[in-house]
């Protein structure tokens, strides 16, 4: 995005009285203008500032999206708030799991009295959930207090549908079933100044059979290269140190380019960057994690030693019925040639248990994978059924007792082998970025280490955004207690 002064400088060459161009992103600085105007106006009647919440649920993709609507509702003159005093409520949604569905619903039950309360008041929702149709038609029908309804596709059209509300005095929606649209240059609010999540792509094309990703994310588009360096060098410019790029499955990047280029080169042009410290990226499907990329990684001294390598299942019987593409003896030689060449890299993964026709087994072979990998970490979850994926329709779906004895014989492997596996780094010095005052005692602070373990150690706010070397002095299972060299 462009500088505060440099945008302000755009805006005030656009006539909000005329048409709007149908070019982007021109389009939605003509629509934040006029949203800008209609904001001052309402602020002025209530005597005060108007105040904006984006609430995110989900992955990091959603997390950079809600970034984006943060930046529009800041432009357009919001000021952020909970979401209890807010004026206008944005809800960023996910749907990997029927429980995440559910606590939008929950949610959105809870702001219903608030919006009595607040005639004025705006509650939006975007995101994965939004791209099913049942979910659309049951907003439109038991939730008609929502104001706006988008999908993943359009977010770059956030202030123009603000407008369209104001406007039209009815309920917006406006969910798209797919593109091929990427729109650059649109304001956005960071999380954190010394650090930033930047997309290099989009949508998917792996259909995995358990996943509905594919279904709302779309196909997989991938943003120009130059883009993506003119993105990283401008938050570099602004005090960012480390950024993590960001896809459904960085692997395959820039297949759909008119000059294709692969992930493994894009690495090699982004740590080029001056100024540029550290380099994460997720997430990584096994089988397109190439030669020249583990090369890279070998030989990089700015990519940090950690990488996310989803198994999902031990079990090449279950691994083929998940359309994963790989086996379980492909993984493992995958991670034998990731250990040769970045012999101190962290390894973390996802794992679904009770996929359907899963037996003890199927479930044994997950077993012994995390047992010969060795895990740092591992994000386990239960299987769970989404409507329109090809699984939810296949036979065998696995008894609740069974799941749950996995899961837990499964969370009790990897929690034993992490423990061993993060404490061999304890007496060793490392550079952690420091993130945050610790949040169990204020004169601590809380930094990241390059193969992403946490590390607690003395210190003042004044460190957040540095790079510090830190003794590790202690480990405490999954993070460590240390002390600043």
């Amino acid at each position: 995005m462009k500088d505060n002064a440099e945008f302000e400088a755009i805006l005030k060459t656009i006539d909000i009285n005329g048409p709007a161009t149908e070019n982007e992103p021109w389009r939605q600085y003509y629509f934040i203008k006029k949203a800008r105007q209609y904001v001052k106006a309402k602020s002025e009647e209530l005597g005060r500032p108007l105040f904006a919440c984006a609430r995110t649920f989900g992955c990091q993709m959603n997390a950079r999206d809600s970034e984006k609507l943060r930046g529009i509702l800041e432009k357009i003159g919001y000021e952020e708030a909970p979401e209890d005093v807010a004026d206008f409520v944005i809800y960023n949604t996910c749907t990997v799991r029927e429980n995440a569905n559910t606590r939008v619903y929950g949610r959105l039950g809870q702001l219903k009295p608030l919006k009595k309360k607040n005639p004025h008041m705006m509650i939006g929702l975007c995101g994965c959930m939004m791209q099913e149709p049942e979910v659309v038609e049951k907003l439109r029908k038991s939730y008609r207090f929502v104001d706006i309804i988008f999908g993943t596709h359009n977010i770059f059209k956030f202030a123009e549908l603000i407008v369209q509300r104001l406007e039209s005095q009815e309920m917006v929606i406006d969910i798209w079933k797919d593109t091929d649209k990427i729109v650059e240059d649109l304001p956005n609010e960071r999380k954190y100044f010394f650090k930033s999540g930047v997309n290099i792509m989009f949508g998917c094309n792996n259909f995995c059979s358990y996943c509905i990703v594919p279904y709302v994310r779309g196909r997989e588009r991938s943003r120009d290269p130059k883009a993506i360096i003119r993105e990283i060098e401008r938050l570099v410019a602004d005090g960012v140190v480390e950024v993590m790029l960001l896809g459904q499955n960085v692997n395959s990047y820039g297949k759909n380019l008119e000059e294709p280029m692969s992930f493994a080169r894009l690495l090699t042009e982004i740590e080029k960057i001056e100024g540029l410290e550290r380099i994460r990226f997720m997430t990584s499907h096994p089988k397109d994690l190439s030669d020249e990329l583990i090369e890279v990684m070998g030989n990089s001294k700015k990519i940090c030693k950690h990488l996310h390598l989803p198994i999902q299942s031990g079990s090449s019987r279950i691994l083929e019925k998940m359309n994963r593409r790989y086996t379980k003896e492909q993984y493992l030689t995958l991670v034998d040639k990731i250990r040769k060449a970045v012999p101190d890299i962290s390894l973390t993964t996802d794992i679904i248990v009770g996929f359907p026709g899963e037996t003890e087994e199927d479930f044994q072979e997950t077993l012994d994978v995390v047992r010969k990998v060795r895990y740092d970490s591992a994000f386990t979850f239960i299987y769970s059924k989404r409507t329109g994926t090809p699984a939810a329709a296949m036979e065998d779906q696995i008894p609740e007792d069974v799941v749950k004895d996995r899961f837990d014989r499964l969370l009790r492997e990897v929690q034993a082998i992490a423990a061993q596996v993060c404490s061999v780094h304890e007496g060793c010095v490392q550079t952690a970025l420091v993130e945050a005052k610790s949040e169990h005692d204020d004169s601590m602070v809380t930094g990241r280490l390059s193969n992403n373990l946490l590390v607690h150690f003395k210190g003042s706010s004044e460190l957040i955004g540095q790079l510090v070397d830190v003794r590790l002095s202690e480990c405490k299972g999954f993070y460590y207690l240390g002390e600043q060299v």
